[in-house]
């Protein structure tokens, strides 16, 4: 089994930290193996494509990689609590996307909360792009940011129209990327909830079902106590 590599980096203006972890899971060939084998059903929250149940031991296996970086990269304390975990695969072609599903986005306000995407396409595939709204210059929305930063987006959305029909891999006019971290095979990434980022989808990716051609990830949500 391969040691998982830990890597710390701290991005954009704001100076947040995210980790980058190689050898992330001891057996990606079997998490594949269990994804081909799940069912998936419709994405849940804006996600813009389907999901499925994750093996039961998913959380032991990872756990030795997952709590040193959350104890070194964001200061874990106390106890980590599990809101949702899947494997997600990217399905919807760019024109059936929402204006929502468009745009880059935060998962939740709370800072104490942790987004966990774990790459597990062996070709790479896509990663994931983080932003900074140029308006408000926020790259984090947090409780205190985001009834003034979703007035200024929608402002803008309703003076120059919806974004183009694509995924945001790019800087726009309304956001300036920051950083991305690229997909490599068993790498997981994780960033704290707040921060605004997109799928980085490629206009050519193949938006398969088939969990052994799709951008086939592991998500998850954690709490930090």
């Amino acid at each position: 089994m391969i040691r998982p590599d830990i890597a710390a980096r701290r991005i954009g203006q704001e100076a947040q930290p995210i980790a980058i972890i190689d050898g992330f899971h001891p057996d990606p060939d079997a998490l594949r193996l269990a994804a081909a084998r799940a069912a998936f059903g419709p994405g849940r929250n804006h996600y813009p494509g389907i999901r499925a149940t994750l093996p039961i031991n998913y959380f032991d296996r990872v756990r030795p990689a997952l709590t040193t970086a959350l104890k070194g990269v964001f200061g874990l304390a106390g106890d980590v609590a599990l809101i949702d975990a899947s494997f997600s695969i990217v399905t919807h072609p760019p024109e059936t996307l929402s204006v929502q599903q468009r745009l880059p986005h935060m998962d939740a306000v709370d800072l104490n909360r942790i987004a966990l995407v774990q790459y597990l396409d062996p070709d790479g595939g896509d990663g994931t792009a983080f932003f900074r709204h140029r308006a408000t210059g926020y790259e984090t929305i947090d409780a205190m940011r985001s009834e003034r930063y979703l007035a200024t987006l929608n402002a803008e959305l309703q003076q120059g129209g919806a974004p183009p029909a694509s995924y945001v891999t790019e800087s726009t006019p309304l956001f300036e990327r920051i950083a991305q971290v690229d997909a490599r095979y068993n790498r997981a990434v994780l960033y704290r909830s707040a921060l605004l980022h997109s799928g980085a989808i490629a206009p050519d990716a193949a938006l398969s079902d088939d969990p052994t051609r799709g951008r086939l990830t592991v998500t998850a949500f954690l709490s930090l106590g």
